[in-house]
């Protein structure tokens, strides 16, 4: 334990940083339709999800990759008394007033595709969400990083139309009026084009929500024929999430890790420090690293301590080696802590 204490100055001595590490994350279509036959596809008897993961999900190193789901609006033109009705609209609801939140009379405020929600313009009222884990997603996703295709047409046995969606320009040009965070506008063309978003993607909150109407032909297999909006009449959320898992080709982004560091700057002047602490620094009340008198003390830092303002510790830094101290020299010991 320390006996001698210096007091860090908040103003000279302290710093904080803010570094984002990012790391790339490709799923292809084939995990989440095909590679394992399904087996790592789980569905609930609620009916109103389905979750990939990148194994069989029954196994121990499974990790879960994202959820699909799909509801509409209660002021869709496919709200009524179609197959899980109240299971969609209760989707769509849910997802909505986290995303999106509620207007000055209290009511959801449904998606918009461009992002201008107080503007009116064209709305999502049926939707695809695709709901990431966190596992891959960690603290958001990198703004300008989001690619995802998939087939809109044909039939099951010979697909077509790959569409590509990406949230191009979002770097700069992300929107903040969402009460889930930043969020970016999916653009069908080669860069950001008015007219041209079909989807949004939240990047705090880990979710892409796709528009329906994307989907102009086929969306899946088991089905002979039908768009979006007969599938989502007439089906289950079970048959919708597996028919845009199997139309799926690929997605990527790029995660975001936001690391916060405080850096310490621990400065030994030439007259401080040069003595040791340790029982055995002194041999007979002699210095034993001095061989006469007139020998300048010499000391071996190899820790740094931090103290509370009432001298409790509260963090240990150790050297790579022991660091020579005398009175002939000055040292500032960089000491960072992450969080």
């Amino acid at each position: 334990m320390a006996t001698t204490f210096k007091t860090l100055n908040s103003a000279n001595d302290v710093t904080s940083t803010r570094t984002l590490l990012h790391e790339a994350i490709p799923l292809t279509g084939t995990i989440a339709s095909g590679t394992y036959t399904d087996e790592n596809i789980k569905t609930y008897s609620h009916g109103m999800f389905e979750s990939v993961y990148d194994y069989p999900y029954l196994s121990s190193s499974a990790n879960h990759i994202f959820d699909v789901t799909t509801g509409y609006a209660s002021n869709s033109s496919l709200s009524g008394s179609g197959v899980q009705n109240s299971k969609k609209l209760n989707v769509y609801s849910q997802m909505a007033q986290v995303l999106v939140g509620y207007d000055a009379t209290g009511s959801i405020q449904n998606f918009d595709q461009d992002g201008d929600i107080a503007l009116g313009g064209t709305k999502i009222n049926e939707a695809i969400f695709v709901n990431f884990s966190r596992l891959l997603t960690k603290d958001e996703i990198k703004k300008g990083s989001f690619i995802t295709s998939f087939l809109t047409g044909g039939t099951p046995a010979a697909r077509t139309d790959t569409l590509t969606l990406q949230d191009h320009g979002a770097a700069t040009s992300y929107k903040v009026n969402s009460p889930a965070g930043e969020y970016g506008i999916l653009y069908t063309g080669s860069e950001a084009l008015a007219g041209t978003g079909v989807g949004l993607v939240y990047y705090q909150a880990g979710v892409a929500v796709l528009t329906g109407s994307i989907f102009d032909g086929t969306m899946g297999p088991g089905v002979s024929s039908g768009t979006y909006d007969s599938l989502a009449t007439g089906s289950s959320i079970e048959v919708m999430a597996n028919s845009f898992r199997n139309r799926l080709v690929d997605i990527s982004f790029n995660n975001t890790v936001e690391l916060n560091s405080t850096v310490y700057f621990c400065r030994a002047s030439h007259n401080e420090f040069n003595y040791s602490n340790n029982p055995t620094y002194l041999s007979s009340s002699q210095i034993r690293v001095k061989n006469s008198t007139t020998d300048n003390p010499v000391s071996y830092v190899t820790t740094v301590g931090l103290y509370s303002s009432d001298n409790e510790l509260l963090a240990v830094a150790k050297l790579s080696e022991p660091l020579k101290k005398d009175p002939n020299t000055e040292v500032t010991l960089r000491v960072r802590l992450d969080f």
